[in-house]
């Protein structure tokens, strides 16, 4: 098993776990991403997000990625928008190396806050990030406006662009 940085070659093999983890949280038609996008998006001058791979016999089996934000309390935080490991890969280590490794780039970076979001059913993986020492925040709600409702928004405010 390696771990390490991914790589704009890595994108089809990302796109294939995000679609796997689209399946596992019930969505698998919300996939709209392309490897095109995440090419794009991942790599060159102002990257948009960061990943990290694991690979076992020169398959990539799981994946974290993560970007920065900025906290009006703490200042620069890293924000987990996945981790992701293919369901026959799962309970090998390779998620907490993965976890691992995010952690200590946001020790090197600075930042004062790793944030992410787990489902309420998930009950394993809360389990997994309580033992590992972070808060899992009950009385927060996730708030999203997608395609549509940014249409909408738009539309119902006579606001074109």
């Amino acid at each position: 098993m390696t771990i390490r940085k991914g790589r704009r070659e890595d994108m089809p093999a990302v796109l294939d776990l995000i679609r796997e983890l689209a399946a596992f949280e019930k969505e698998p038609h919300a996939v709209v991403v392309t490897v095109e996008d995440l090419e794009r998006d991942g790599f060159g001058d102002d990257s948009l997000f960061y990943t990290f791979v694991a690979e076992r016999n020169h398959e990539i089996v799981a994946m974290a990625l993560y970007y920065y934000r900025y906290s009006t309390w703490k200042g620069k935080t890293i924000h987990l928008e996945d981790l992701i490991v293919k369901e026959e890969m799962r309970s090998s280590g390779l998620g907490f190396a993965l976890y691992t490794e995010v952690i200590v780039q946001a020790k090197k970076d600075g930042v004062r806050r790793i944030e992410w979001a787990v489902l309420d059913w998930n009950i394993p993986a809360i389990e997994f990030y309580k033992k590992s020492g972070a808060k899992v925040l009950e009385d927060w709600r996730v708030a999203q406006m997608d395609e549509n409702g940014i249409d909408a928004f738009l539309k119902s405010n006579n606001l074109t662009i």
